[in-house]
């Protein structure tokens, strides 16, 4: 007869038992095939109620512990390849913990957005709106290529500012250009050879080759990427950011732009993937048209996102595709979930739709021009007056800074950060080292605190100046 101490529970009297009797067959003491006492005889001998012997029971058998013969009772399930571990054993992972990430006085690397500029009362209040006004839909999972209301929103969007003709069936809505990134190579396929900008976004690099794909790295000139080059690379799908690319800040010319439009056109399965991650931000004329919109033949894959103009954490971006692939992703990838929470789609939509999103655009581009031309003036007038040449400046939130110093880029990083002063340098963007481009910083103003820069800066002119008196003597 089974015994138990019940003295010794300390939760729920099933839970106690269940636990004893499941300690007995993992260390053999019930074998397999072993009779239990019935629930009554258990019950009884313990002086508890049956139903409590019911429940532990009933857990051991969902768990496969024991199994019950009709009229007959119940018995110890043979059990293969399992072990008790002991009680007394103390697990432990070992998992090293993640360094905290160094904070600067100022950092030229961070290319975020600055929170102080969202829109957080109309936010909450449309937001709000959603929850009264769509309550039904919020429950609903969302089609597989966005809510049907954001999408007509974005499309009505492009059609008013970027003159883009776009059908809302054509967008495909995603959690950030990241993840659409890895839906394109899946559509286009694995077998196919991908040529990204360099120097470029490293991480864009990245994905391509967690894919497992070939990638080729196609370098740029003044008129950005060249369509001569993706012949000799062979490469069959581009990936560029022709409004202004990261990071040389090169727009491509018209002229440039027929070149690959030819060039796609030439072959049936190539394509062009345009990235317009921050088009909205040109401080000089007039937005440039698209590659989308200037192409005759369907091989431009138009990608933009939502992080860039209003902020990081608002994770939604999307692509067009043109007809010809909308319907093998259609086939092949239209099982897989929209990847964006309804709650969001639909306050991005009314955000949109009642021309929030315009007038944000409005004051944001108002005052990063600001910001740009303070900062500007900071490099050009400040302790680095004579020692620096700015490009790029006319589009998007960064600038080149070159700077007359022949320290090499990687000692002037580690001479900075010893100031609290983080720099980021053309040169770590470049995949092809021997051509990188070198005393050239990438700055990063969008999110940049100005007040701590006059400071930095003489820092700066300081370890240019150093080196400068060394090599003189």
């Amino acid at each position: 007869m089974l015994t138990y101490d019940l003295e010794q529970a300390t939760g729920p009297l099933y839970q106690y038992i269940y636990q004893c009797l499941k300690d007995d067959i993992m260390t053999g003491g019930l074998q397999a095939g072993d009779k239990l006492p019935s629930k009554r005889t258990f019950a009884r001998n313990h002086g508890i109620s049956t139903i409590t012997i019911q429940n532990a029971y009933d857990q051991l058998i969902s768990e496969g512990y024991i199994y019950t013969v009709p009229k007959k009772g119940y018995y110890v399930a043979k059990i293969r390849g399992m072990r008790q571990v002991p009680k007394e054993t103390n697990l432990s992972l070992n998992i090293q913990r993640q360094e905290k990430k160094v904070e600067y006085a100022v950092d030229l690397s961070d290319n975020r957005m600055s929170p102080e500029r969202f829109p957080f009362t109309v936010w909450a209040r449309l937001m709000r709106q959603t929850i009264l006004e769509q309550d039904k839909e919020l429950l609903r999972a969302a089609p597989y290529n966005g809510a049907a209301e954001l999408r007509a929103a974005i499309a009505d969007y492009l059609q008013q500012f970027r003159g883009m003709q776009v059908d809302p069936e054509q967008i495909i809505v995603g959690a950030g250009t990241e993840l659409l990134y890895h839906m394109l190579i899946q559509l286009l396929g694995r077998d196919k050879c991908y040529a990204v900008e360099d120097p470029g976004y490293s991480k864009i690099a990245a994905i391509y080759e967690s894919n497992l794909v070939q990638v080729k790295y196609i370098g740029i000139d003044e008129a950005g990427l060249s369509a001569e080059e993706l012949r000799q690379q062979s490469a069959q799908v581009v990936h560029i950011s022709p409004t202004h690319h990261y990071p040389t800040g090169t727009v491509m010319p018209i002229g440039r732009r027929q070149e690959l439009l030819r060039w796609a056109a030439e072959q049936p399965e190539r394509y062009i993937l345009e990235d317009d991650y921050d088009s909205e931000f040109r401080f000089v004329g007039r937005p440039i048209p698209t590659l989308y919109s200037t192409d005759e033949n369907q091989c431009v894959v138009y990608l933009n996102t939502f992080s860039k103009t209003i902020a990081p954490s608002i994770r939604i971006s999307y692509m067009i595709l043109p007809p010809r692939l909308l319907q093998r992703y259609r086939e092949n990838l239209g099982f897989y979930a929209c990847t964006v929470s309804g709650f969001e789609q639909y306050t991005l939509a009314k955000f949109l739709e009642r021309g929030y999103f315009e007038r944000h655009l409005g004051r944001i581009r108002n005052r990063y021009r600001q910001k740009r031309d303070q900062v500007i003036e900071e490099f050009m007038q400040g302790p680095l007056a004579g020692r620096v040449k700015i490009t790029g400046q006319d589009a998007g939130l960064h600038f080149l800074a070159q700077l007359q110093t022949q320290l090499p880029d990687h000692e002037l990083q580690r001479r900075a950060a010893e100031r609290g002063l983080r720099l980021a340098m053309l040169s770590d963007y470049y995949h092809q080292k021997q051509e990188a481009r070198q005393h050239t910083l990438v700055v990063n103003y969008s999110g940049l605190d100005i007040q701590h820069l006059p400071k930095a800066l003489e820092d700066l002119a300081d370890m240019i100046k150093e080196e400068s008196t060394c090599t003189t003597n």
